[in-house]
């Protein structure tokens, strides 16, 4: 982002005592949207007080903004039996922000509820809404909210979603080459379907917008489905489902198929209709990518399968699985050097011996204690991926239709080729992108 974040601070801090809310609202021009329920003028008033107060307007305005600058993706606001506790989820790890007084509790919660149009006088029961915060020089971001009861009161979660965000290039991915010639080779492809698979808040949504980056909207007709739209691309047609209205992926994905498309993304493949419907687009003239949540490519074709798509039509159509996790990126900034352990050494040339090119002696990277400045004194600044990418192949397609175990589908597809997402991570962490002990926390040994 290229606003000057401090000085929005600064600036929203500074009210504490003395500025009203209109003043700080009008500020950062939020607009609310509700998922469910509305504000009658009966809780408005019933609240006035604490709610209108500029103290606590500032102090949620000082949550969001911190969490902007120090690049969170989730806001918690939990409460305890002593105080509420907030923490941003940074990288994909938990840093605890501050704390506030408990009697401050209703208060931060009844505001955010006022901005996401939630009720405010509905404490037993979840709700989720939604705000539209606009910045300066036309930034905006998008924050889902949700709210649900705990036995020492509401907690809140909040998702930050960056709509100024420039949507990923397929090169920005930090995708090797050995991975990127079998890619680049199934995206010339004019059908088939090709899968981002891995556990939540893996990158599976930046990988397919990364995908969808090789082709030129002005040349294709290119249309989404998704749950939320998380980047805006000039020229494609992106759609938010809703299910609270029966706007379904599987009912979105029917209506397309009648809008002339040559690709299709599908936010998630999620149950045996949507399955069996991307299937059929892949194999009548379509590119459809999508993702699963599974642990590894060769489990994605088990999945597909239990979800009632016949055998034969899953070698059919699918082309390429890319299975994937993130991993925290050590700060380029203060990362120290380090010569490897033995048994360390031994475990790189066991699985990527072919990609060292010293074999003898190996040296790694590590965050620094206490980090630097430019990474918020943690160690680390940014993600990495590990990705493994499994093609379709003649020996695949027999394993399949013979409903073999998943061991002798990974065995198969390593055989034709394939680097198994440990080694992409090994070899992330050879070239000091990220440490030994982060690819173990994230893909265990």
């Amino acid at each position: 982002m290229d606003f000057d974040l401090q000085k929005i601070i600064k600036k929203s801090t500074k009210h504490s005592k003395n500025k009203s809310s209109t003043a700080v609202d009008d500020l950062f021009g939020i607009e609310s949207k509700s998922d469910g329920g509305t504000n009658s003028d009966l809780n408005l008033r019933y609240y006035g007080n604490k709610i209108e107060d500029s103290y606590i307007i500032g102090l949620v305005n000082d949550i969001f903004l911190n969490a902007l600058g120090k690049r969170a993706s989730d806001i918690h606001i939990e409460p305890t039996d002593e105080e509420v506790i907030v923490r941003f989820r940074i990288d994909g790890v938990f840093v605890k922000y501050k704390s506030f007084k408990l009697s401050e509790k209703d208060s931060i919660i009844a505001r955010i509820k006022i901005m996401s149009y939630l009720r405010i006088d509905e404490h037993r029961l979840p709700q989720d809404g939604k705000i539209s915060y606009r910045l300066f020089a036309g930034k905006a971001i998008d924050m889902r909210v949700s709210v649900i009861p705990t036995i020492y009161g509401e907690k809140c979660v909040i998702r930050i979603l960056r709509k100024d965000t420039e949507a990923p290039k397929l090169k920005d991915l930090g995708i090797m080459p050995y991975n990127m010639v079998r890619i680049d080779k199934h995206l010339k492809n004019n059908y088939g379907m090709i899968l981002a698979v891995g556990p939540t808040g893996s990158g599976k949504s930046t990988t397919l917008f990364g995908l969808l980056s090789y082709f030129d909207p002005s040349q294709k007709n290119i249309s989404t489905l998704e749950d939320p739209v998380e980047y805006r691309i000039k020229g494609v047609n992106h759609t938010q489902i809703n299910p609270a209205i029966d706007f379904t992926f599987a009912r979105g994905l029917r209506s397309l198929l009648r809008q002339d498309p040559d690709i299709i993304m599908v936010g998630e493949i999620r149950d045996e209709e949507t399955a069996k419907l991307a299937v059929e687009a892949s194999i009548t003239g379509h590119i459809v990518f999508s993702t699963i949540h599974t642990n590894s490519a060769a489990h994605t074709i088990q999945r597909i399968v239990n979800l009632g798509v016949d055998p034969l039509l899953v070698t059919s159509s699918l082309r390429m699985i890319i299975s994937q996790r993130l991993a925290r990126k050590l700060c380029p900034y203060c990362k120290e050097k380090y010569e490897a352990s033995e048994k360390i050494k031994n475990f790189f040339v066991k699985n990527i011996g072919k990609y060292m090119k010293n074999k003898d002696s190996l040296t790694l990277y590590k965050a620094k204690e206490g980090g630097c400045e430019k990474c918020n004194h943690i160690g680390y600044k940014g993600r990495v991926g590990f990705f493994e990418v499994l093609e379709m192949t003649e020996g695949l397609e027999k394993l399949i239709l013979n409903n073999s175990s998943r061991l002798k589908l990974e065995i198969q597809a390593i055989g034709d080729g394939m680097v198994t997402i440990k080694q992409d991570g090994l070899v992330k962490v050879l070239l000091g992108e990220t440490s030994i002990e982060e690819l173990l926390s994230v893909l265990g040994t």
